[in-house]
């Protein structure tokens, strides 16, 4: 919704890649919370982890990988509905979304990455809400 608002507002353009890539965010926040049982979401997210993580070793960024292959076994170590539904875990797991372009020091970062994250968080906020944890 508030990408909607935004465009009718003019403050941002619509752009079926970038509305296709907010989609896709808000679905895999929506996902996120149920990666900690036997699902297609769990499926899904830990072929992206292996990907995400083969790509970091094959470019020698060792200790990246080391980090990434930490915080991707993190959800397997809760129990279902744990810490992966809760409001902080919402507002912490999509965090990458923006620190590592902060941190590749890309140009406008956070406005860039900004409504990705929201977008993620979107979709996480909607599990945990059909999930009843906001009553």
């Amino acid at each position: 919704m508030g990408v909607v608002g935004a465009i009718l507002l003019g403050w941002m353009v619509f752009d079926p890649l970038m509305a296709a890539g907010l989609i896709g965010f808000c679905l895999l926040g929506a996902l996120f919370p149920d990666v900690d049982t036997n699902s297609k979401g769990q499926n899904l997210y830990y072929a992206v982890f292996v990907a995400m993580d083969l790509g970091l070793i094959m470019r020698g960024l060792y200790v990246w990988a080391a980090w990434f292959g930490l915080f991707s076994m993190l959800p397997a170590v809760g129990s279902h509905r744990g810490w992966t539904h809760t409001w902080w875990a919402m507002l912490l797991v999509p965090i990458p979304i923006l620190a590592i372009p902060l941190f590749m020091q890309a140009e406008n970062a956070i406005m860039v990455f900004l409504p990705f994250y929201a977008a993620f968080a979107t979709g996480y906020f909607s599990h945990l809400i059909l999930d009843g944890k906001f009553k």
